[in-house]
């Protein structure tokens, strides 16, 4: 037992100090990750005793259509975290709060205009048509989605502080401060069960106000303690850095616009082509299956910074070395995706209280897409981590192409929800195979 406390305490302290933090981190994150799991797997049966699979629907496809906002940050989130870790490896605090403070105040004047514009348009917006709705389930859809749209756009702004927490390498943090929203927000909607009647409005307030409240506390108990150094404020705002923000965020921006289209326009489809308990069904066997991708995440997130760690301080075998390691997990990850696949109709009772039937081709192909996505994590992480962005930019502006056009055949042959994931799996060519090979090009040339 001596022997074995040891070796755990010899792999939490030493060796290269980038990889310790990374080990450190992603043990963290695996416990509050998990709880995050857990959380968000209560989460789905409560509520669906709160409203119906229908309505549930319908939040389910709202959210991803409001979430389209996020290409309005052009990529500035992203590249204040290359931009922000640089400075930090450079010891270099001064320029980090410039970068901190400009970033802020970018998002600030994006998103505040787009939520009051947003919100004066969705009055005129014929909801029910667009998601193709029977009258009987319109009701309250506009001022649902106007409180969507709030905090969608707040959020945006309030949660740059995990990128700086991402940028100092301490990813954990960020799991931490997710894991008390979904716990704030699981209880909110328990007490709504007792005390209210469910509908698709209170359901949206009480899954979005939460969330924000804890976000804000978070930033300000962050930047008056920790990061008083790099804390944004008025008179740190430099507007000459948003070309440098800019120079990496308009690539990461192309590539969310890839992003945006490929995983948020999924709901709207199948919505729209199948109807709202489809979308149940499907997000169902998502939240099942993402366990895995959550959980791989733990892994691979604190790779992204540490990455950029590495090339600013030309330490490039470091990160050939954690690919290694990293290959050898995916195999077992792959094995756990298998797993669930074979408990799969237990867990999909347990998560709709018995009311939901998943179809078995939705839930092979969405096994298949959390396969595709958590091998596509591991590479791209490393490409964003590098900067190397050009391929990745390529693709994303050639993919959506490929995704709505295979979408459209599989609405045309009627190949059913599963037809539109398996348009996402093939769309997703960069991760599983472009993402790779220029993985390891970058690290044998370098």
């Amino acid at each position: 037992m001596g022997a074995l406390a040891d070796r755990v305490r010899a792999f939490f302290n030493e060796g290269n100090d980038r990889s310790v933090r990374a080990r450190r981190n992603a043990a963290a994150m695996l416990l509050l990750k998990g709880g995050n799991v857990l959380v968000g797997l209560l989460l789905v049966p409560l509520t669906l005793t709160y409203v119906d699979s229908d309505t549930y629907g319908i939040w389910i496809a709202l959210s991803s259509m409001v979430a389209w906002m996020s290409l309005f940050d052009i990529g500035l989130n992203n590249g204040l975290r290359n931009k922000l870790a640089e400075a930090l490896a450079a010891g270099d605090k001064p320029l980090g709060r410039r970068y901190v403070s400009t970033t802020y105040a970018l998002m600030s004047m994006i998103f505040i205009p787009l939520m009051a514009a947003l919100v004066l348009a969705s009055g005129y917006i014929d909801w029910s048509g667009l998601l193709r709705l029977p009258q009987a389930q319109a009701g309250g859809i506009a001022a649902a989605a106007c409180v969507i749209i709030v905090y969608f756009c707040l959020n945006f702004i309030l949660s740059t502080v995990n990128m700086v927490i991402l940028a100092e390498q301490r990813p954990a943090w960020s799991s931490l401060i997710s894991l008390i929203q979904q716990l704030t927000s699981l209880t909110v909607i328990f007490i709504m069960t007792r005390i209210t009647q469910g509908n698709l409005i209170r359901l949206c307030l009480g899954l979005c106000a939460s969330p924000l409240i804890i976000i804000a506390f978070s930033s300000l108990v962050l930047y008056l303690g920790r990061y008083r150094d790099i804390a944004p404020s008025f008179r740190h705002v430099d507007f000459s850095l948003t070309g440098s923000l800019l120079s990496l965020g308009a690539q990461f921006f192309i590539i969310q616009i890839a992003s945006v289209i490929q995983f948020q326009m999924l709901n709207f489809l199948i919505i729209r082509y199948h109807g709202a308990s489809d979308v149940t069904s499907y997000n169902i066997a998502y939240r099942y299956f993402s366990v895995a991708l959550m959980l791989w995440g733990i892994l691979v997130t604190p790779l992204w910074t540490a990455t950029t760690d590495a090339f600013a301080r030309n330490d490039v075998s470091w990160v050939r070395e954690s690919l290694r390691g990293y290959q050898k997990l995916l195999v077992l990850a792959f094995a756990g995706l298998g797993l669930l696949l074979l408990f799969s109709p237990v867990a999909y009772r347990f998560l709709s209280n018995g009311t939901v039937t998943v179809p078995f081709a939705t839930t092979v192909w969405v096994m298949v897409y959390m396969a595709v996505l958590m091998a596509a994590n591991l590479y791209v992480n490393i490409v964003n981590g590098s900067g190397h962005l050009r391929v990745q930019t390529i693709s994303s502006m050639i993919s959506p192409f490929v995704f709505i056009g295979l979408c459209a055949l599989s609405v045309h042959l009627g190949t059913g929800v599963h037809g539109i994931v398996i348009a996402a799996i093939i769309s997703n060519f960069n991760g599983y195979l472009l993402a790779p090979l220029q993985c390891r090009n970058m690290l044998r040339r370098d």
